[in-house]
């Protein structure tokens, strides 16, 4: 397993970030300790967990996930040679019933912080990151921004002053982004600079071969200031392995389950994957391997987020890791990007 710089710290982390916002709701504690051991014999060091998880998020699940985790971590010690992440929730999607609705102020951030450490069980979070905005802007899926001049939002730099005490107090070692936007991003990196703060190092941002978005004002940021992305969904909720064409809901699978996870599911959407599952298929690849090692191949990202139910899917998932996309593959890609441009974003 290859191993990349978080941002400009010299932190590696591997190349596939083990997901687990199913644990808690699809998986149990026990299947969760099992993704753990079978992703870090694979050598995976770089675990993400979010304070609302598990997905779809409900107040009598909420925080599950790092419980699980946190008891992982107890009973498996050496806690240095892994990189926990974890995520502190924006306001709005429903969740009143976290911190009686959660914002993005210093008490808010440190409640969240606090409360993390104590369910995963260790003194300090290695990347610690804001969830989502908590403005207005251009996120899950929206693409056209529309102003509100009279939106009353926590400024991105009480937000940020109150990540960089916790860095002080040794909670956190470093800050992250997710589900950010170029101004977003550029507004983080203008603070950090002029008040000598800590730099953000990374971006969680959805990135697959259905939503390439990230590419068009983000990537160069991502380069350029080494802010690497840390992609997530690069199966698109399973949609790009090929098991939901032509209507299909496999027992168990999260697009089974929950209708809300729609975003990957429209009639251009399903047109694009059986174009990307056949020319996988063309190539003796199978889908989820195609997709993942696209992913992990792009010079801005610097992990590939990936999840499953279960082990099985962990092992093809990650071994996607070991596979590298000829020339003639990668332009056959780009043909069909130019035929099916962002049909999900």
């Amino acid at each position: 397993m290859r191993t990349r710089s978080l941002g400009r710290t010299d932190v590696e982390v591997s190349e596939i970030c083990l997901g687990t916002m199913t644990w808690g709701e699809q998986n149990s504690e026990r299947e969760a300790a099992e993704q753990l051991d079978y992703a870090t014999a694979e050598g995976v060091n770089f675990i993400d967990a979010a304070e609302m998880y598990p997905v779809p998020p409900r107040a009598e699940t909420q925080g599950l996930t790092e419980v699980y985790l946190g008891n992982w971590l107890a009973k498996r010690g050496r806690r240095d040679d892994l990189v926990i992440a974890s995520k502190v929730a924006g306001p709005g999607n429903g969740l009143t019933y976290l911190r009686n609705g959660p914002h993005l102020t210093g008490p808010h951030i440190r409640k969240a912080c606090e409360d993390s450490l104590r369910r995963l069980q260790t003194d300090y979070i290695d990347l610690y990151q804001v969830h989502w905005p908590g403005r207005n802007s251009n996120f899950f899926g929206k693409l056209g921004y529309q102003h509100r001049p009279d939106e009353q939002a926590t400024p991105i730099e009480e937000t940020l002053e109150a990540l960089h005490e916790l860095v002080q107090e040794g909670k956190i070692r470093h800050i992250g982004i997710s589900n950010e936007t170029p101004w977003g991003t550029a507004e983080y990196l203008r603070l950090s600079h002029e008040n000598n703060w800590p730099r953000v190092v990374s971006i969680q941002n959805p990135y697959n071969l259905l939503n390439r978005t990230f590419e068009v004002g983000m990537a160069e940021i991502a380069c350029r200031e080494q802010v690497g992305l840390l992609a997530y969904s690069p199966l698109a909720f399973g949609v790009l392995t090929g098991k939901y064409l032509n209507g299909k809901r496999p027992d168990g699978a999260r697009l089974s389950l929950y209708s809300r996870f729609a975003r990957y599911t429209s009639q251009r959407g399903e047109e694009a994957t059986r174009a990307y599952v056949e020319l996988a298929r063309q190539h003796g690849l199978s889908p989820a391997r195609m997709a993942l090692a696209y992913v992990t191949g792009r010079d801005f990202v610097t992990s590939n987020i990936i999840g499953g139910t279960s082990v099985e899917q962990l092992r093809e998932n990650i071994s996607s890791a070991s596979l590298v996309l000829d020339d003639s593959l990668l332009s056959e890609i780009e043909s069909l990007h130019h035929e099916f441009t962002y049909p999900c974003p």
